[in-house]
């Protein structure tokens, strides 16, 4: 097993815990995401520069999931994916509820059915056209003519 880099002051700013455990490929990603509020420390919201320290639960919302995780040790520099799973532990909980909404998505209907079908073909148009009873193409009737001297 890997050793986990560990940092010798033993305090690791938020953003650059969760850039270097590899939950977003730049630390400005990772603050950014502090800043909307995606990222919450022990239940509460806290700023990019709050410190981190083993045992702290995170709650990370990355797109449309949400992933509770615990603090296992700390690091400041960003290593391959293997020793950056060693930084922290997902809880039984999360797991599971993003397995069941992975499932949902697995099941859910494929958006692009909804849609009957796609735009008509020339041939479609013309026979709607057709359809709603519009005066035959090149042609003029009484109610759309070109001549002024109509005047009874």
């Amino acid at each position: 097993m890997k050793s986990v880099p560990h940092d010798a002051t033993g305090k690791v700013r938020l953003d650059k815990w969760l850039w270097a455990a590899r939950f977003y490929k730049t630390r400005s990603l990772s603050s950014e995401a502090i800043d909307k509020g995606h990222v919450r420390l022990n239940g509460l919201p806290v700023k990019p520069s709050r410190d981190v320290k083993p045992g702290d639960t995170l709650e990370l919302r990355i797109s449309q999931e949400l992933r509770t995780v615990v603090v296992r040790a700390l690091s400041g520099v960003r290593g391959p994916a293997t020793v950056a799973v060693l930084l922290y532990e997902e809880t039984a909980e999360s797991i599971q509820q993003r397995a069941a909404a992975a499932e949902l998505r697995r099941l859910a209907p494929e958006p692009a059915h909804s849609q009957p079908m796609g735009r008509p073909t020339k041939r479609d148009r013309r026979h709607i056209e057709d359809l709603r009873e519009t005066p035959p193409r090149g042609e003029w009737n009484e109610r759309w003519s070109a001549s002024l001297d109509d005047t009874d």
